[in-house]
Formats: structure tokens, sequence, C-alpha cells
């Protein structure tokens, strides 16, 4: 595998491979590599993104003088090493291994710690488990568009018989129940959780290409129909005032989903935070590796295999400097009823900011990279402080 060289890369960040990360030969992208000395950051993708995803922000922090890496994570890009098949070993792209995958990195780099994780959309958890699990080596952490609200929980005083297991849970229930509504409904992560999702995307009659042009435009400010607020409660009737792409309607895959979303030509050529060479670079690597890596990751969250041991750290809290950053157009912030709250009063002890940027839908650091690298630094700068 090649590393990334293409004119969209922008001039003062490297694209270099690092081996031998928890079984990975880790594809990074990284800027402020000059000199030595410099605090490290770490900038964890989410789905279906790149370490590619990050190369708006990564300047700017750099210039503020870090050393800024962002990794094409487990599943993703010109990192190989994991098995792209649905029958392969689920295991390694559990929560833990992959934060077992930040940590193998950061150990490579000869590094004790680094001064701030950051993660957005499916990489907001993992960046929160790096910072819950070791918060000697994670000294901060900033999560993007998808709030965390801590560990699961282990039920409490059961003796008497009371216990309820996940399969009655709310969440779970309303997820269930969705399919039982009118028109019936399904959520996206159970979808995502399927053996055709891949294939749907990977194979789609409209091509990859439009597919993430109109997946992308989808979620972000650009499309008028996001205007997210609070859902009330785990249930069928409120999950279904997500938008389509969160909860899908039953007999339709992703790429016809979003393909009923398909911006015009005007519209993608006014598309600044996402020029088509720039949705090139995403589209090549797709065709290449598939879906299947990212979606195994859904797949480990939905099949309940792993719970039990992220249950361990029932009751912890994330007690380093932490903050939350969003659009104000992403439905991803209430996506999980109560997320966003428990996130803010119980999950993050030592919160020090939570913004939700304008003009700013799913890709916030992509559409409002200047805002971004704002809220981040000045974040930073306080958590030193803090």
């Amino acid at each position: 595998m090649e590393a990334l060289s293409t004119p969209t890369l922008p001039r003062g960040i490297r694209s270099r491979f690092i081996d031998n990360i928890n079984g990975l030969r880790m594809h990074v992208l990284e800027a402020g590599f000059e000199g030595t000395g410099r605090p490290c950051l770490l900038l964890l993708h989410g789905f279906p993104e790149l370490a590619f995803s990050w190369r708006k922000v990564m300047l700017p922090l750099a210039a503020a003088g870090y050393h800024v890496l962002a990794p094409d994570q487990r599943g993703y890009g010109r990192t190989t090493g994991w098995d792209a098949g649905y029958d392969g070993d689920l295991s390694a792209f559990r929560v833990l291994n992959l934060v077992r995958d930040t940590l193998g990195l950061v150990s490579a780099l000869g590094r004790a710690h680094v001064a701030g994780v950051i993660g957005h959309d499916f990489g907001s958890p993992v960046a929160a488990w790096c910072a819950l699990v070791r918060p000697d080596v994670f000294r901060s952490v900033a999560l993007m568009s998808a709030p965390f609200p801590g560990p699961p929980a282990i039920p409490f005083a059961t003796a008497g018989g009371s216990a309820s297991g996940k399969a009655a849970s709310p969440a779970w229930r309303a997820m269930a129940e969705l399919a039982i509504l009118d028109p019936p409904r399904k959520h996206y992560h159970l979808y995502y959780s399927t053996r055709e999702a891949d294939g749907n995307m990977r194979n789609c009659p409209q091509g990859i290409h439009s597919f993430l042009r109109a997946y992308y435009h989808y979620k972000s400010a650009d499309c008028q129909d996001n205007r997210p607020h609070t859902l009330q409660s785990w249930t069928a009737s409120e999950l279904a005032k997500l938008p389509t792409y969160y909860v899908m309607e039953l007999d339709k895959g992703m790429a016809e989903t979003v393909a009923a979303h398909m911006p015009t030509e005007a519209e993608i050529a006014a598309c600044r935070w996402l020029t088509e060479a720039e949705l090139a670079v995403y589209a090549a690597d797709y065709t290449r590796t598939g879906f299947q890596g990212g979606l195994n990751w859904y797949r480990t969250r939905t099949s309940g295999r792993f719970e039990a041991e992220q249950e361990l750290f029932c009751g912890r809290t994330i007690d380093v400097p932490a903050c939350f950053i969003s659009g104000k157009s992403d439905w991803g912030v209430y996506q999980a009823p109560g997320a966003f709250e428990r996130m803010q009063e119980k999950a993050l002890t030592r919160m020090i900011g939570c913004q939700l940027v304008d003009g700013a839908g799913h890709w916030v650091q992509q559409e409002q990279p200047e805002a971004v690298s704002r809220a981040l630094l000045d974040f930073l700068r306080a958590a030193e402080q803090a």
C-alpha cells in the first residue's frame, strides 16, 4: 500500500506508515513533525471517514505548537492487518481493542503520554474510552458529534429477582418496535450490522462517489432538513423523528436512502468544504476496501458480546479535562435520548467546554474548520491550566 499522495493533501501534512501497532500496519497523517519536544495530539475519525477527514484542522493545530497525528483506524483506508470479511474475528473491532490500537500508536511514537485525544463520530467513543481507561496517557479529551454517556451499568439490587436484561432495556425495545410503526422503520445500527449492508453501499448503482456525496450532504448543514432537537425518551415514536439516515425505512438500504437526497450539480459546485477532488480521496479508498471494516464497529455494539468487559468500568467517570464540539445542525447530538445530558451531568467530571457550531452539521471539522480549530485550541489552553 502506497502512502497518500494527492494535490488535495495540504502542504505541511505528510502520509506515512507505522508498523507493529497491535497487529496493524497503521497509516497516519502527520503535521507539526518538524523538531522535537512538541506536545502530541491524536485525532480519531468516524464512519464513513478517514484520517483525511482531519486535513482542515491539522495545520492550525500544528501552527499552535502541537505534533498532530491522525490515523486511518482499524478497518479503514490504508491501514492494513485487519480482516475485511463479515465472518472474521469481530472481537478485534471491539472498543477496548480500538483503545489498544491507539495506545500502541502512542507507544510506537516513544510517548509516555499525549496532550489530548480528539474523536469525531465513532471516533468519539474511542477517544472517551481512551481517557476513561488510561487517563495517565491521554491527558485531555475532546469529543465531537457523538456524546459519551459513560460505561454501561451492571444491573443493581437484583437479588430480589427484579432484574431486567439488555434485551428489555428501553433502547433495545424502542429499536425493535420501529418495525411496527406505519410506515415500518429500522435503526441504522441494526442495519449496519447485517450481512447485506456492505454490498448495498459498495455495489450501489449510483457508484461509491455519488453515494458518499449524497451521504455527506444529507448529514451536513447544507441539507436544510436538518433541524435537530432533543428527543424526550427511548420510544419508537420519538426515534421516528430522526432523519432516515438514522431511522431508515424498513425496506430500504442506505444506498437507496441517501440517493433521494443527492445534491444538485449547482449544490455540489458550491460545496467548498468537500470538493469533488477531496471526495475522490474517500471514494478511491472505499472502492478498494469496501465498508465492512467500519461496519464491524457497529456490529460489536449491537451483538452484545462485548458489553460485559465494558461493565468492568461501571460507575467510572472521565476525570481529565474534556470538551464537546458539534454542529448546530447535527442530529448526532440527540440521536441517543439522554446521552447529551448524562455526558455533561455525570460522565465527564471536568468538562470545560460544550460548543455547537453555527453553519455545521455532522462533519463539523470539515464544514467549519476555522471555528473548530479555535474551539480546540481554546480548550487545550484551558486544559493546561485546569
